[in-house]
């Protein structure tokens, strides 16, 4: 946890900011992770749809990344000190690693569905507790969920079946997720 900041932007006392300031550093962290996932799984994606998927993700690592600097740098404008080292976001991180390997793509893609969860999911809770708090900070959030939401929508349209059933619905881990969406592909003609 980083020191309370001396100074913050006007308008904002120094214990708003502080709040804003823990907040963003989750963010940060769990972007950053979000990338590093991304190229996980570029790197490691495998099968019939290897480059379709593969050259998908790449845009999703660059955007992922702007939103990671612009994380980082509302830090420093609210006064805080960025910390975007592998110590400190594994020292702060409340999640595992990604859980997958060398992999088919559509095991990749299920379990990469839970992650996009997880942090919309998290994601939109800090972006509710700005509310009150930091409106700017929360227009940067609102429009990270934009393209996080975007990118969850391209890779579940490779887990719905015709159908309307996503086939990470009912998993509660990312191998869980992988190994649905794997059967539910081999499962369709």
């Amino acid at each position: 946890m980083a020191d309370t900041p001396r100074y913050t932007v006007p308008g904002l006392s120094t214990q708003s900011g502080q709040q804003i300031l823990d907040l963003l550093r989750r963010r940060l962290h769990a972007l950053n992770e979000l990338h590093l996932t991304l190229k996980h799984i570029h790197w490691n994606v495998v099968g019939p749809h290897f480059i379709a998927v593969h050259e998908m993700l790449d845009p999703q690592v660059d955007k992922v990344r702007d939103m990671t600097d612009q994380t980082a740098e509302r830090i420093a404008t609210l006064g805080g000190s960025p910390c975007g080292t592998p110590g400190a976001l594994v020292a702060e991180r409340t999640w595992s690693d990604y859980a997958v390997g060398r992999a088919d793509s559509i095991a990749h893609l299920g379990a990469l569905d839970l992650v996009y969860t997880g942090v919309i999911e998290d994601h939109r809770k800090a972006m509710a507790a700005t509310d009150d708090l930091d409106l700017v900070t929360q227009d940067m959030l609102i429009e990270h969920l934009r393209d996080l939401e975007l990118f969850q929508w391209f890779v579940r349209a490779h887990l719905e079946s015709a159908s309307g059933n996503l086939s990470t619905t009912s998993a509660n881990t990312e191998t869980q997720a992988a190994a649905q969406a794997d059967q539910q592909a081999r499962q369709q003609p």
